[in-house]
Protein backbone atom coordinates (compact mmCIF):
# COMPACT_ATOMS: atom_id res chain seq x y z
CA UNK A 1 0.00 0.00 0.00
CA UNK A 2 1.36 3.59 -1.02
CA UNK A 3 1.52 5.70 2.23
CA UNK A 4 0.76 8.53 0.49
CA UNK A 5 -2.39 7.60 -0.20
CA UNK A 6 -3.59 6.34 3.13
CA UNK A 7 -6.38 8.42 4.53
CA UNK A 8 -5.99 7.11 8.25
CA UNK A 9 -9.10 4.48 7.33
CA UNK A 10 -8.97 0.35 6.61
CA UNK A 11 -11.50 -0.90 4.26
CA UNK A 12 -11.57 -4.81 6.01
CA UNK A 13 -13.49 -7.30 3.19
CA UNK A 14 -13.72 -10.84 4.54
CA UNK A 15 -14.19 -13.42 1.70
CA UNK A 16 -14.58 -16.36 1.14
CA UNK A 17 -14.85 -17.76 -2.02
CA UNK A 18 -16.05 -14.74 -4.40
CA UNK A 19 -14.19 -15.34 -7.12
CA UNK A 20 -17.05 -14.41 -9.31
CA UNK A 21 -17.88 -10.83 -7.76
CA UNK A 22 -14.67 -9.85 -5.73
CA UNK A 23 -13.12 -7.67 -8.57
CA UNK A 24 -15.91 -5.73 -9.19
CA UNK A 25 -16.64 -4.86 -5.96
CA UNK A 26 -12.80 -3.62 -5.36
CA UNK A 27 -12.58 -1.33 -8.22
CA UNK A 28 -16.29 0.12 -7.53
CA UNK A 29 -14.90 0.36 -4.11
CA UNK A 30 -11.24 2.62 -5.51
CA UNK A 31 -13.54 4.24 -8.38
CA UNK A 32 -15.75 5.43 -5.52
CA UNK A 33 -13.52 6.22 -2.17
CA UNK A 34 -10.04 5.71 -3.98
CA UNK A 35 -8.02 7.40 -0.23
CA UNK A 36 -8.68 4.86 1.64
CA UNK A 37 -6.88 1.53 1.70
CA UNK A 38 -8.51 -1.75 1.12
CA UNK A 39 -7.42 -5.35 3.25
CA UNK A 40 -9.10 -8.46 1.72
CA UNK A 41 -8.23 -11.08 4.76
CA UNK A 42 -9.16 -14.28 2.54
CA UNK A 43 -11.27 -17.36 4.53
CA UNK A 44 -9.73 -20.12 3.13
CA UNK A 45 -11.32 -19.53 0.37
CA UNK A 46 -10.45 -22.65 -2.81
CA UNK A 47 -12.01 -20.63 -5.46
CA UNK A 48 -8.98 -17.95 -6.26
CA UNK A 49 -10.70 -15.47 -4.76
CA UNK A 50 -6.80 -13.96 -2.97
CA UNK A 51 -4.92 -14.02 -6.70
CA UNK A 52 -8.20 -11.90 -8.30
CA UNK A 53 -8.18 -9.60 -5.12
CA UNK A 54 -4.55 -8.89 -5.40
CA UNK A 55 -4.85 -8.41 -8.79
CA UNK A 56 -7.74 -6.23 -8.78
CA UNK A 57 -5.68 -3.88 -6.07
CA UNK A 58 -5.96 -4.69 -3.08
CA UNK A 59 -3.73 -6.31 -0.17
CA UNK A 60 -4.85 -9.68 0.75
CA UNK A 61 -4.33 -11.74 3.52
CA UNK A 62 -4.92 -15.35 3.75
CA UNK A 63 -6.18 -17.81 6.45
CA UNK A 64 -4.95 -21.21 6.30
CA UNK A 65 -8.58 -22.41 6.91
CA UNK A 66 -11.99 -20.92 7.13
CA UNK A 67 -12.75 -19.26 10.32
CA UNK A 68 -15.71 -17.42 9.39
CA UNK A 69 -16.33 -13.34 9.71
CA UNK A 70 -15.52 -13.44 12.92
CA UNK A 71 -12.41 -14.21 13.12
CA UNK A 72 -11.79 -13.00 8.87
CA UNK A 73 -12.44 -9.91 11.35
CA UNK A 74 -10.33 -9.85 14.22
CA UNK A 75 -7.68 -10.71 11.68
CA UNK A 76 -8.29 -7.43 10.12
CA UNK A 77 -8.78 -5.22 13.17
CA UNK A 78 -5.12 -6.64 14.48
CA UNK A 79 -3.80 -5.50 10.80
CA UNK A 80 -5.52 -2.02 11.46
CA UNK A 81 -4.09 -1.86 15.19
CA UNK A 82 -0.66 -2.85 14.02
CA UNK A 83 -0.25 -0.21 10.95
CA UNK A 84 -2.06 2.50 12.77
CA UNK A 85 -4.85 3.16 11.14
CA UNK A 86 -7.63 5.49 13.02
CA UNK A 87 -10.54 3.62 11.53
CA UNK A 88 -11.66 0.63 9.93
CA UNK A 89 -14.88 -0.51 8.16
CA UNK A 90 -16.56 -3.58 7.64
CA UNK A 91 -17.49 -4.19 3.64
CA UNK A 92 -18.98 -6.94 2.45
CA UNK A 93 -16.72 -8.59 -0.67
CA UNK A 94 -20.50 -9.59 -2.44
CA UNK A 95 -21.50 -6.10 -3.28
CA UNK A 96 -24.61 -5.58 -1.01
CA UNK A 97 -22.77 -2.66 0.73
CA UNK A 98 -23.27 0.53 -1.98
CA UNK A 99 -19.23 2.08 -1.85
CA UNK A 100 -21.09 5.42 -2.09
CA UNK A 101 -22.24 4.94 1.58
CA UNK A 102 -18.65 3.97 3.31
CA UNK A 103 -17.89 7.70 3.74
CA UNK A 104 -21.85 8.14 5.48
CA UNK A 105 -20.85 5.44 7.68
CA UNK A 106 -17.68 6.97 8.39
CA UNK A 107 -18.61 10.27 9.35
CA UNK A 108 -20.80 8.62 11.75
CA UNK A 109 -17.33 8.01 14.17
CA UNK A 110 -17.33 11.63 14.29
CA UNK A 111 -19.69 11.72 17.60
CA UNK A 112 -19.05 7.44 18.47
CA UNK A 113 -17.25 4.85 18.49
CA UNK A 114 -18.85 2.65 16.60
CA UNK A 115 -21.22 3.61 13.08
CA UNK A 116 -23.50 1.17 11.88
CA UNK A 117 -24.60 1.32 8.09
CA UNK A 118 -28.36 0.17 9.12
CA UNK A 119 -30.93 -0.97 7.04
CA UNK A 120 -34.91 0.07 8.04
CA UNK A 121 -33.81 3.50 8.93
CA UNK A 122 -35.71 5.59 6.19
CA UNK A 123 -33.21 4.54 3.41
CA UNK A 124 -33.59 1.90 1.14
CA UNK A 125 -36.56 -1.03 0.47
CA UNK A 126 -34.53 -4.13 2.11
CA UNK A 127 -37.58 -6.30 3.29
CA UNK A 128 -36.96 -8.53 5.98
CA UNK A 129 -39.87 -11.49 6.47
CA UNK A 130 -41.02 -14.18 8.46
CA UNK A 131 -38.98 -15.41 11.84
CA UNK A 132 -36.33 -12.97 10.24
CA UNK A 133 -38.17 -10.40 10.68
CA UNK A 134 -38.95 -10.94 14.10
CA UNK A 135 -35.29 -11.96 15.31
CA UNK A 136 -34.35 -8.13 13.82
CA UNK A 137 -37.23 -6.39 16.01
CA UNK A 138 -36.57 -8.33 18.87
CA UNK A 139 -32.70 -7.77 18.45
CA UNK A 140 -33.02 -3.94 17.81
CA UNK A 141 -35.21 -3.38 20.55
CA UNK A 142 -33.45 -4.88 23.20
CA UNK A 143 -30.12 -3.81 22.43
CA UNK A 144 -31.55 -0.03 22.07
CA UNK A 145 -32.57 -0.22 25.48
CA UNK A 146 -28.96 -1.36 25.98
CA UNK A 147 -27.54 1.34 24.27
CA UNK A 148 -29.85 3.89 25.30
CA UNK A 149 -30.05 5.45 21.67
CA UNK A 150 -32.06 3.91 18.13
CA UNK A 151 -31.01 1.14 16.23
CA UNK A 152 -32.92 -0.49 13.69
CA UNK A 153 -30.27 -2.59 12.07
CA UNK A 154 -27.85 -4.50 15.00
CA UNK A 155 -26.95 -7.67 12.44
CA UNK A 156 -25.60 -5.15 10.10
CA UNK A 157 -22.36 -6.01 8.67
CA UNK A 158 -21.78 -2.50 6.97
CA UNK A 159 -20.15 -0.87 9.81
CA UNK A 160 -17.49 1.19 11.36
CA UNK A 161 -15.39 1.45 13.95
CA UNK A 162 -12.06 4.09 16.00
CA UNK A 163 -9.45 3.19 17.41
CA UNK A 164 -11.50 2.98 20.87
CA UNK A 165 -13.77 0.27 18.86
CA UNK A 166 -10.52 -1.47 17.54
CA UNK A 167 -9.37 -2.02 21.33
CA UNK A 168 -12.89 -3.58 21.68
CA UNK A 169 -13.27 -5.62 19.06
CA UNK A 170 -9.68 -6.92 19.69
CA UNK A 171 -10.34 -7.45 22.92
CA UNK A 172 -13.98 -9.49 22.89
CA UNK A 173 -14.47 -10.07 19.29
CA UNK A 174 -16.51 -13.53 19.26
CA UNK A 175 -16.11 -16.02 15.41
CA UNK A 176 -19.00 -17.87 16.16
CA UNK A 177 -22.10 -17.43 13.87
CA UNK A 178 -23.71 -14.08 14.85
CA UNK A 179 -21.27 -13.02 17.48
CA UNK A 180 -19.43 -11.04 15.33
CA UNK A 181 -22.83 -8.82 15.54
CA UNK A 182 -25.12 -9.06 18.13
CA UNK A 183 -22.58 -10.58 20.70
CA UNK A 184 -19.49 -8.19 20.08
CA UNK A 185 -21.92 -4.94 19.89
CA UNK A 186 -23.20 -5.29 22.82
CA UNK A 187 -20.32 -6.17 24.92
CA UNK A 188 -18.65 -2.88 23.37
CA UNK A 189 -21.72 -1.07 24.41
CA UNK A 190 -21.48 -2.80 28.39
CA UNK A 191 -17.89 -1.19 27.85
CA UNK A 192 -18.47 2.16 27.55
CA UNK A 193 -18.27 2.36 23.66
CA UNK A 194 -20.92 4.93 22.16
CA UNK A 195 -23.10 3.18 18.80
CA UNK A 196 -25.02 5.48 16.50
CA UNK A 197 -26.32 4.40 13.39
CA UNK A 198 -26.06 5.86 9.74
CA UNK A 199 -29.32 5.05 7.04
CA UNK A 200 -27.98 3.14 3.86
CA UNK A 201 -29.32 0.67 1.41
CA UNK A 202 -28.21 -2.13 1.13
CA UNK A 203 -28.09 -4.42 -2.78
CA UNK A 204 -29.00 -7.66 -3.68
CA UNK A 205 -25.90 -10.00 -3.84
CA UNK A 206 -24.02 -9.53 -6.58
CA UNK A 207 -23.15 -13.78 -7.11
CA UNK A 208 -24.27 -16.46 -5.33
CA UNK A 209 -27.35 -17.54 -3.42
CA UNK A 210 -28.86 -15.69 -0.06
CA UNK A 211 -29.63 -17.96 2.70
CA UNK A 212 -33.66 -16.88 4.00
CA UNK A 213 -35.57 -20.32 3.56
CA UNK A 214 -37.95 -20.17 6.32
CA UNK A 215 -36.19 -23.05 7.68
CA UNK A 216 -33.15 -21.20 8.25
CA UNK A 217 -34.98 -18.37 8.99
CA UNK A 218 -36.63 -20.09 11.75
CA UNK A 219 -32.92 -21.29 12.67
CA UNK A 220 -32.05 -17.92 12.77
CA UNK A 221 -34.64 -16.83 14.94
CA UNK A 222 -33.73 -19.48 17.49
CA UNK A 223 -29.51 -18.49 17.22
CA UNK A 224 -30.15 -14.76 17.61
CA UNK A 225 -32.02 -15.08 20.78
CA UNK A 226 -29.58 -17.57 22.06
CA UNK A 227 -26.74 -15.33 21.43
CA UNK A 228 -28.52 -12.39 22.72
CA UNK A 229 -29.19 -14.05 26.22
CA UNK A 230 -25.36 -15.20 26.27
CA UNK A 231 -24.37 -11.04 25.63
CA UNK A 232 -26.64 -9.99 28.20
CA UNK A 233 -25.14 -11.92 30.70
CA UNK A 234 -21.83 -11.02 29.32
CA UNK A 235 -19.37 -9.25 32.46
CA UNK A 236 -18.68 -5.55 30.50
CA UNK A 237 -14.88 -5.90 29.30
CA UNK A 238 -11.97 -2.98 30.40
CA UNK A 239 -12.89 0.56 29.34
CA UNK A 240 -10.38 1.94 27.37
CA UNK A 241 -10.83 5.31 29.45
CA UNK A 242 -10.48 3.08 32.60
CA UNK A 243 -6.63 3.03 32.22
CA UNK A 244 -6.49 7.08 30.53
CA UNK A 245 -6.09 5.90 27.29
CA UNK A 246 -8.40 8.49 25.80
CA UNK A 247 -8.88 6.47 22.56
CA UNK A 248 -4.62 6.80 22.07
CA UNK A 249 -3.99 3.15 20.49
CA UNK A 250 -2.04 0.91 23.64
CA UNK A 251 -1.58 -2.13 21.04
CA UNK A 252 2.08 -1.62 18.86
CA UNK A 253 2.73 0.59 16.44
CA UNK A 254 -0.38 2.82 17.51
CA UNK A 255 -1.82 6.11 17.14
CA UNK A 256 -3.85 8.26 14.41
CA UNK A 257 -2.43 8.69 11.16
Amino acid sequence: MDPSRRSGTLIIMPAWNESAVIASTIREIRETTPEHDILVVDDGSQDGTPAIAREAGAKVLVLPFNLGVGGAMRTGFKYALRYGYSSAIQVDSDGQHDPRDINKVLAGLQDSDISIGARFAGKGNYVARGPRKWAMLVLSKVISAVAKTELTDVTSGFKAVNVRGLNQYMEHFPTEYLGDTIDSLVVAVKSGCKVTQVPVEMRERQAGTPSHSPFKSTIYLARSGLVLCFALARKRTHRWDDFGLQGENPVEGGGSK
